[in-house]
């Protein structure tokens, strides 16, 4: 071979060696981004609540009973920097009163958080919901609306997408069977829980968060039966809430009832336990969490 040829074979060599290298470089990065995004779905959410009413953060037993817990900004303040994977704000008598959730609170909120934020109470309508998502929210969550006119889950999810669409679920058990409630826990419905989670969900409903009503408030523990029935019998995640008092509360919340998500509020908004403390207790338990 002439000095020539043998440049040029070794100079093509050397370039070929060279995307070589680039293509198994970008196969590891695409590699290392879908473990990282594989691990961040599998990882379990803590998520705090803000009950609103009247101005304020509250909290009740059974859903009744409401004492004050602190000021919305405060504890949004709070929730931002301790870790919360997200922060859920419901105003609790919007449909009661009939009328719709404070837009300056929703944006007082949304300024205040860089995590995303869900809001729900008196969204009723797609322009409803328009308006909450103008005002910084990154979902919303219906309940009574959508048990009075179930495709509003559909045209809400049909123009921002079924990820920006939470199902409030709250049910109270009735014998052998678990009963959804409306208008904050008043009014009782023909739907059982499992029939309404499995319609909530083919109507294009992205997440489930299921209240028990009787657990709410107790610390007595999520009612990991019914959640583990729910949980297990629909594709989309399902937030546990209702009963948390204690860590290991969130623990069997999400080994027993098969959760993808724990809501509490009460063990938070007063100090008992701090997000973080609850994230690591949670990880030197095997369970994947966000720290």
């Amino acid at each position: 071979m002439m000095s020539s040829e043998k440049d040029a074979y070794i100079a093509i060599n050397e370039n070929n060696g060279c995307r070589v290298r680039t293509l198994l470089i970008s196969c590891v990065t695409v590699f290392n981004n879908a473990f990282q995004l594989y691990t961040s779905m599998l990882a379990k959410r803590i998520i705090p609540c803000l009950d609103v009413r009247d101005g304020r953060v509250v909290k009740g037993i059974n859903f009744e009973g409401l004492r004050d817990a602190g000021s919305i900004l405060e504890q949004a303040r709070f929730y931002n920097n301790e870790l919360a994977d997200e922060l859920v704000f419901l105003d609790i008598s919007a449909s009661l009163e009939s009328r719709k959730t404070t837009l300056e609170e929703v944006l007082k909120v949304s300024g205040e958080v860089f995590i995303p934020l869900t809001v729900g109470g008196g969204i009723s309508s797609v322009e409803r919901a328009r308006e909450v998502f103008l005002h910084g929210a990154d979902k919303v969550s219906v309940n009574t609306a959508a048990v009075n006119d179930p495709v509003l889950i559909s045209r809400i999810a049909e123009k921002y997408g079924s990820q920006a669409v939470v199902v409030a679920i709250d049910i109270k058990k009735n014998g052998d069977d678990y009963l959804v409630y409306t208008h904050s826990g008043k009014n009782p419905t023909c739907y059982e829980a499992l029939e309404w989670a499995h319609k909530v969900q083919e109507l294009g409903a992205g997440e489930i968060l299921l209240t028990s009503m009787d657990r709410d408030g107790t610390k007595e523990g999520y009612d990991n039966d019914i959640l583990s029935r729910v949980s297990t019998s629909v594709h989309i995640p399902v937030i546990a809430s209702g009963g948390a008092g204690n860590l290991e509360h969130l623990y069997d919340g999400f080994t027993k009832g098969h959760a993808d998500a724990a809501l509490a509020a009460s063990i938070f908004h007063f100090r008992q336990h701090s997000i973080l403390e609850a994230k690591e207790y949670l990880r030197e338990r095997g369970i994947p969490v966000r720290i």
